[in-house]
């Protein structure tokens, strides 16, 4: 009488152990894409390509046509500290 209670906690388990298993390739795919999409920032500059304008909207919270390049170096500089002071976190960890 209960195979769909028991279908819907298999589900559930498999949806959870694949959210801890793709969580963390997830966290290492938006690191990489982070430092992609600085090197193409630093590269060009405004107007950028609509990939690099959609990820800096997303990032800054604000639509691209609305984006200063002021607020681009802003982001940029904040988002290159971050990325400096975890690679110094993980040099000391050893990693």
């Amino acid at each position: 009488m209960g195979a769909r209670r028991i279908r819907r906690e298999q589900r559930q388990f498999d949806m959870a152990k694949s959210r801890r298993i793709n969580g963390v390739v997830k966290v290492a795919e938006r690191e990489r894409r982070l430092r992609r999409m600085l090197e193409l920032i630093r590269g060009g500059k405004y107007p950028y390509t609509p990939a690099v304008l959609s990820f800096l909207s997303a990032q800054i919270d604000k639509p691209g046509r609305l984006l200063t390049q002021a607020q681009i170096d802003q982001f940029v500089q904040k988002a290159q500290a971050e990325l400096d002071a975890k690679d110094k976190a993980q040099a000391a960890a050893g990693g």
